[in-house]
């Protein structure tokens, strides 16, 4: 298994790395676009659609609304994420309780766009838009930094939650999950931001404002995985899909960056570092 994940991640690694950082802005959008409707296609599964042709069929709609959404104002979309995901924590920390409101296939379905969408969304905006944070203005480096947060918060969790985690953050969601994995992945994300800022030439406050910035962004890519995991034990599968071999799916690899990428991409642009506009 461990060698069928290696070669896996030794294809995609170069294909996610041409695809993220030298594509220029339309291409950037199809690529990521076409990585979401695929995942729009693995929670077609979750939301209970489980013949093919409706999951193809999803996937597509969502493609549509990403192709809808190209010329339209960021702000409004990643203001609703927040929204969702604020709305995730109580559905998320309630689990198993209140599935009533929720175990409906139409709206697990809305769930998916309210996943998937913002995050596409919030990543062509933090490649198109306008960026200065200290001395550094590009773009790749914001999505890249991003993507680090998530990393990061998931290797600080890791360790932290083997060497302390006696007590549970989501038992009846992520049994393997713990609070002290949550504090550890917080500690090596404000490492992570101190750093940063410190390379980028930042002042006293912009530094300040990217460490809670970066932990706000830590925190919400937690409630990422488990939704996802949530979703997934409701329908009692273990993977969102068998796409990427030894890996699962791609909503497996994606979960936390779908909360994470909305919400920073709303802070630096609330925060003046990020231009706001259009896709």
């Amino acid at each position: 298994m461990l060698r069928i994940r290696i070669i896996t991640a030794l294809i995609l690694a170069p294909i996610a790395i041409g695809g993220i950082f030298f594509l220029p802005p339309l291409g950037f959008a199809v690529f990521t676009g076409v990585a979401v409707a695929i995942g729009a296609w693995e929670w077609a599964n979750m939301a209970g659609l489980t013949h093919q042709v409706a999951r193809v069929a999803y996937g597509v709609f969502v493609a549509l609304v990403l192709y809808a959404l190209i010329q339209t104002q960021a702000l409004p979309v990643l203001w609703l994420a927040l929204v969702w995901w604020l709305a995730c924590f109580w559905l998320v920390s309630r689990y198993p309780r209140n599935t009533e409101l929720w175990q409906a296939v139409p709206l697990r379905a809305l769930m998916g766009l309210l996943v998937l969408v913002p995050a596409w969304v919030g990543l062509n905006h933090m490649r198109t838009g306008p960026f200065l944070f200290g001395e550094v203005s590009n773009n790749h480096l914001m999505i890249l930094y991003v993507f680090c947060v998530v990393w990061v918060a998931d290797i600080g969790a890791y360790f932290a939650g083997r060497a302390f985690g006696k007590a549970k953050l989501a038992p009846h969601v992520s049994p393997g999950k713990s609070w002290a994995g949550v504090w550890g992945g917080l500690v090596a994300v404000a490492a992570l931001a101190v750093i940063v800022s410190q390379l980028a030439g930042a002042t006293m406050q912009n530094t300040v404002l990217l460490l809670v910035a970066s932990l706000i962004t830590g925190a919400v890519s937690v409630l990422g995985d488990l939704l996802e995991s949530m979703m997934k034990r409701f329908r009692g599968i273990k993977d969102s899909s068998q796409l990427l071999p030894g890996h699962g799916g791609i909503m497996d690899r994606i979960d936390s960056l779908t909360a994470a990428i909305p919400v920073f991409a709303l802070l630096v642009t609330q925060l003046g570092w990020l231009a706001a506009g259009e896709l």
